[in-house]
């Protein structure tokens, strides 16, 4: 057999450099970071955590699971990869390579390779010179690290244009406090990119704004065509929006977030107030025609409609009016513990009157949910003379007249 078959047959060949074990702990390491290297310059994002499997490893590199658990343990232990599990993938990896540390480990190497060639000859003249090994001298090259690429000064502080710590750490309160008020994700990281970015000579109208005395974001707030004042839009125009996802079937809380999202969209809002015009010049049209044709008043669509706005002190007015114990600020639940804890302070006392009967109006308010379903379940166990009862999973009076 010609060695140009035989070596065809045996697939794909796997490159390593041996320098590199060094740096990598073994060559079984080496091998299994220079696959790693091979398909992260083949990536079209290089940028990206590489996946594969272990059997994908194997096949190219021949090493098998427990030789690339070693490789992988060494490889980090040199702080050289990372790797994250797949979720329900147990043979699926993700890696990255760390090739900062790796350009640092390779300097390192370099360095040490060029020092020991620069001793070897210098004691190669040294010894034709003075063939004396006695009086041989020996010189050392001291290492220096490679320069880093960004320079660290000491006791950093950032500077702008603030004229004193007490101004600098008056912006960052009110920063933090704007950021907090709308619901950013991470203030104290936002904070910081604001105030980085001011350092390096990026305009920012939050300063201009705290020099002035404007609260912060004031300047910057755009009143649309559709808003009556800024981030507040007509509300015709968003009853619209929501009755539109409510038509879809979403409940109406979802249907009112989703509304008011697309209304602070500019690109969005835009065509939709478009669209909304058209709409209003069409009915008013039709109002017209009607009137002339004798008609009082006119059809309108309800959310042409005025509604009085609904608030919390509002909801809590009608919950109240409804059932006392119903309300925002104190859970059913807690009103039947208080009523529970009441009765067992006194088991002795026994209603002598329909007036210690608890209507059955507020039971049946409580028994609607879950935690209330319990503790009405009790209470009429415990106190039969109400003569109430629970029938096909609903609370009714044994004795209506």
């Amino acid at each position: 057999m010609k060695i140009g078959v035989f070596l065809s047959d045996l697939g794909k060949t796997a490159i390593y450099y041996p320098r590199l074990a060094k740096v990598t702990g073994s060559v079984t390491s080496c091998i299994f970071f220079c696959q790693l290297l091979q398909w992260r310059s083949r990536s079209n994002n290089p940028y990206d955590w590489l996946r594969t499997s272990v059997q994908e490893i194997e096949q190219e590199t021949g090493l098998n699971r427990r030789e690339q658990e070693l490789a992988r343990k060494e490889l980090i232990e040199r702080n050289l990869l990372k790797e994250r599990l797949v979720e329900q993938q147990s043979n699926t990896l993700e890696f990255w390579l760390n090739l900062e540390a790796l350009e640092e480990k390779l300097h390192e190497l370099l360095h040490d390779l060029k020092s020991n060639t620069v001793e070897e000859n210098v004691s190669n003249k040294l010894e034709v010179i003075q063939p004396n090994p006695v009086r041989k001298t020996e010189q050392n090259v001291p290492w220096q690290r490679p320069p880093i690429a960004v320079k660290v000064t000491p006791n950093y502080q950032f500077n702008g244009p603030w004229k004193s710590h007490e101004q600098f750490a008056e912006f960052q309160k009110l920063l933090l406090e704007y950021a907090k008020e709308k619901g950013f994700y991470n203030p104290a990281d936002w904070v910081f990119k604001i105030i980085d970015g001011i350092t390096k000579g990026i305009v920012s109208p939050f300063w201009d704004e705290f020099v002035q005395g404007i609260p912060l974001g004031e300047s910057q707030k755009v009143k649309r065509d559709w808003e009556i004042e800024p981030g507040i839009a007509y509300p015709a125009f968003e009853e619209e929006r929501i009755q539109y996802y409510v038509q879809k079937g979403e409940p109406l809380e979802v249907a009112v977030s989703k509304a008011r999202s697309d209304l602070r969209n500019p690109v969005l809002g835009k065509d939709l107030w478009e669209g909304f015009l058209r709409k209003c010049d069409r009915i008013a049209d039709e109002a017209i025609k009607a009137k002339k044709s004798g008609i009082k008043t006119p059809y309108l669509p309800p959310s042409f409609t005025d509604k009085p706005a609904i608030t919390k002190e509002s909801v809590m007015q009608k919950l109240s009016a409804v059932s006392p114990q119903l309300s925002l600020e104190s859970s059913s639940y807690q009103s039947l513990a208080q009523m529970n804890d009441k009765e067992q302070e006194s088991p002795q006392k026994k209603p002598d009157s329909a007036s210690d009967v608890p209507n059955i109006d507020t039971l049946k308010a409580v028994f609607k949910t879950p935690m209330g379903k319990k503790l009405v379940e009790k209470q009429i166990t415990e106190h039969p003379e109400w003569e109430y009862a629970i029938v096909d999973g609903e609370l009714v009076d044994l004795t209506p007249f």
